[in-house]
């Protein structure tokens, strides 16, 4: 995958015009090949910023930039090896350049996530801080980027680690009894075994306690609006982004097709989708329109149901009431500012229920409440989630239903070789989480998602 003893170099910045650019340097003969391309260094000062140029090749015969050169010797820098982060004008040709520089002066093109991985490689993160790296890069709202960061900061770290230390000592104590029963070591009392493996277990549930709300909070979550023909979908739609993106007339079957646009719902990323009015139509291109609204609903994790209070509820307004009701909505009963043809309570729906008229800003606050209400599916998060990461749940899930099984053979006197083979799969699967057992092709499929220069 990567090749560990070579100096790599990248831009490290987002690709587009700034003020100003990085480009990144790592490895072995990080020193050897910045002074074959920078003007008047006779020496790198550590964790110091020079101010010099860059010049275009090794030859030294054309100037590209003024930069500042700030040089980390390892092992105190971001991948554990020599580093030097070059700051230039950020002009990607520029950047290219000094990058190409760069490379005649014997440093190769990084892969993508190379910088990340020696970090990980020379200890100066474990694999969850990490993944935690990428997350904290592609986090869209603050909740995000704040679960990301405190697990850039060790907390399922520390936790993983507490319960693997007490899974330790356990299985050793149990394996002395397997290995040394002459020397007194010996399952003496089974049901105290079981009570340590129970309690680490109950440390392992505590874990995924939040699992549900972390999982939501990083992957983020599609929201389908529906509704049938001119109850105000788009103008909704339009509302919540602050944004004229949706066409709204009052010619019945404007929207044709899925609109999508991400928004931040009480910290969540919500995709949420315009989808086309549903009614029978003879028009081909309406008909798709409708049937894409319908394929939305397969993967949405919550409906926003529009109901037209101003004239009378109609068959594909009854039908997509009985359709979404096993599904989490929030329905919207729409232009209250008009006469009223219904009651709300005529409406016997379980769920969230909005009265609004969109000409009204009010409406919007409580709207947004009930969906974040309507997608923690619980009370609103109060601290903020442990696990996020599909792979840590996935991992954490197994060593937690091997603690079960390792605690109800111990409490019936099972022998000890079978309590410590879950106790052992249990600990795997721990270790896996931080990296200390992944296996090469999953460490690749992590680092690979990485962007280049990080």
């Amino acid at each position: 995958m990567y090749y560990p003893d070579d100096t790599i170099v990248a831009i490290a910045t987002a690709p587009g015009r700034s003020g100003l650019g990085v480009v990144r340097l790592s490895g072995p003969n990080v020193v050897g090949a910045a002074t074959q391309v920078l003007e008047g260094i006779v020496e790198l000062q550590p964790r110091h910023a020079t101010l010099t140029s860059v010049w275009r090749d090794t030859q030294k015969a054309q100037r590209l930039d003024t930069v500042l050169a700030t040089y980390f010797p390892g092992p105190e820098s971001y991948t554990g090896e020599d580093v030097l982060e070059i700051s230039g004008h950020g002009n990607p040709m520029l950047l290219r350049q000094i990058v190409e520089a760069l490379v005649t002066a014997g440093a190769r093109l990084a892969e993508p996530g190379e910088f990340t991985f020696r970090a990980f490689l020379n200890g100066r993160l474990d694999l969850v801080q990490a993944e935690a790296v990428g997350d904290l890069i592609q986090a869209v709202t603050p909740l995000q980027a704040r679960v990301a960061f405190d697990q850039l900061e060790g907390t399922v770290t520390g936790m993983i680690g507490e319960i693997d230390a007490a899974l330790f000592d356990l299985v050793a104590r149990l394996e002395a009894s397997v290995d040394f029963p002459e020397e007194g070591y010996h399952f003496a009392d089974a049901e105290a075994v079981a009570g340590e493996i129970r309690d680490i277990l109950r440390r392992t549930e505590a874990l995924l306690a939040n699992a549900h709300s972390g999982r939501l909070i990083r992957e983020g979550c599609q929201v389908v609006i529906l509704g049938k023909t001119n109850v105000g979908k788009s103008t909704l739609f339009n509302r919540l982004l602050g944004a004229a993106r949706a066409i709204v007339t009052d010619i019945p079957g404007t929207t044709r097709d899925l609109l999508t646009e991400m928004i931040d719902i009480d910290g969540l990323s919500v995709t949420l989708v315009d989808t086309a009015g549903i009614r029978t139509t003879a028009d081909t291109v309406e008909t798709e329109g409708v049937n894409r609204a319908r394929g939305a609903l397969g993967v949405a994790a919550a409906i926003i149901l529009v109901l037209d209070q101003s004239r009378p509820l109609e068959d594909e307004d009854h039908e997509l009431i009985r359709e979404t009701r096993t599904r989490d909505r929030v329905i919207v009963i729409n232009k209250a500012d008009l006469t009223a043809q219904w009651a709300t309570s005529e409406l016997a729906e379980s769920g969230q229920k909005v009265t609004v008229s969109l000409l009204e800003d009010t409406a919007l606050t409580e709207l947004r409440q009930a969906l974040a209400d309507t997608l923690w599916a619980t009370e609103p998060l109060r601290d903020t989630p442990t696990l996020s990461n599909l792979r840590h749940i996935g991992l954490v899930q197994r060593a937690s239903a091997a603690l079960s099984r390792a605690a109800a053979a111990a409490a019936v006197s099972i022998p000890e070789e079978l309590v410590l083979a879950d106790l052992q799969e249990a600990r795997d699967a721990l270790e896996e989480v931080t990296g200390k057992r992944t296996p090469d092709d999953v460490l690749e499929k992590i680092f690979t998602r990485f962007c280049i220069g990080k």
